[in-house]
């Protein structure tokens, strides 16, 4: 038996994202040199990252 052609591809979430999480938006403010650490408390009301390549 085989599967349904409607399941899709296995490679279906190696789509590319646009949006960031909390953690790595944080590694690209570090990158950046706008985030040190013990200093930079507030996790909320990040600026905005430009989204990495």
């Amino acid at each position: 038996m085989t599967r349904h052609s409607s399941y899709g591809k296995s490679n279906k979430g190696a789509k590319k994202r646009n949006v960031l999480k909390r953690f790595e938006r944080i590694d690209v403010l570090r990158e950046l040199g706008k985030w040190k650490d013990g200093e930079n408390k507030q996790v909320t009301n990040l600026p905005k990252t430009p989204v990495p390549s």
